[in-house]
Order: structure tokens, then sequence, then C-alpha cells
């Protein structure tokens, strides 16, 4: 996850209205908020595809996550499946298995090798 926001989002506001009301450049709104130009220009360049979104009836995030919930459930359901079919394979051949790998108990560290 990326970095928290520099400005909370009302102070980010205050300064859009500002500069976009002609009552300050984004270079005056960068130097007062300490951050660079490019960092205003992305900020209303947000605002105003927020705007249009909320406009048009649309809500980019709302989709966005919807899709990722739907994404995240279907995987977490072939996961599931998948589980449940290497469950069924170990109880198949039991715990006294021939040919069975025996596995290391307790903590167990790797080999080091010194030149």
């Amino acid at each position: 996850m990326g970095r928290p926001p520099i400005l909370p989002a009302d102070k980010k506001l205050g300064l859009l209205v500002r500069v976009m009301s002609g009552q300050l450049t984004a270079a005056e709104a960068a130097r007062e908020a300490g951050v660079s130009e490019q960092s205003v220009s992305n900020w209303r360049r947000q605002f105003i595809e927020g705007a249009r979104n909320g406009l048009s009836g649309e809500s980019g995030r709302d989709s966005e996550e919807a899709s990722r919930i739907a994404e995240l459930t279907q995987e977490n359901a072939m996961l599931k499946a998948t589980i449940g079919e290497l469950y069924m394979e170990l109880r198949k051949y039991g715990r006294s298995a021939p040919g069975r790998v025996p596995q290391p108990r307790g903590k167990t560290h790797p080999v080091r090798r010194v030149n």
C-alpha cells in the first residue's frame, strides 16, 4: 500500500477550489502545501474525474471493489476445492503408506557450509 497522504483531503480540496477559481496558481498552491506542482495537478485531475463519475452516476471505486471481491471469492473457492482434493488424496494413502518419506519433526535448520 502507498504512503499516507501528505495533506488531509479537506486541505487539498480547499487548495483546489482556490486554484480552480483563479485565486492561486498551481505553483503557488504547491508552495503553500509543501508539495510539487505535479502533485497539485494530480489532485486536480483526480478531483475532476471523481466529479465526472459522481455526476454520471458511476462510482469507479465501488465497481473496482466489487470486481475485486468477485475475483477473490472465485479464487477462494478454487483454493478450497484444491485443499479438499489434496486432503482426500492424503486420506487415501493414510499415515502408514509404504514408501512414505518421513518428515522431520521439531525445529530444523539448514546445513551451513563454510568455505
